[in-house]
């Protein structure tokens, strides 16, 4: 799992190094960024859950997302919105972890991870 972690950070660190955009208009690649953050607030939610006792490391991936994108206004809205979404999607839907809550952690992970390499190839400078 540290090799998905290591994806992620990496299209973090991609998309701090793109080029400057106005204020709220949006990236070719927000559509990525939203669906990374929803990602996001799913592992948080699910690994709590099924007992991981990671403490706020999706949270804290989240937050690294932000800075290193800077979104402002509307962009930032979305990206915090999509969080939590994918955070409170789940929380209606599992109460307890099970299999198929495991079954979802895995394919969430792979998917963020997908989402994080093909930002980087198409955006890394």
């Amino acid at each position: 799992m540290s090799k998905r972690l290591l994806a992620i950070l990496i299209a973090v660190f991609a998309c701090a190094s793109a080029p400057a955009r106005a204020e709220d208009a949006p990236a070719p690649f927000d559509g990525d960024l939203q669906r990374l953050a929803e990602i996001l607030g799913t592992l948080h939610y699910l690994r709590g859950i099924c007992g991981s006792n990671e403490g706020g490391k999706w949270r804290n991936e989240m937050q690294a997302l932000i800075d290193a994108e800077t979104p402002a206004g509307d962009r930032r809205a979305r990206m915090i919105a999509g969080f939590n979404r994918g955070y409170n999607g789940f929380q209606q839907t599992y109460r307890t972890c099970t299999p198929a809550a495991m079954v979802a952690i895995r394919r969430y992970i792979d998917e963020g991870s997908k989402i994080s390499r093909d930002l980087t190839a198409r955006y890394a400078n």
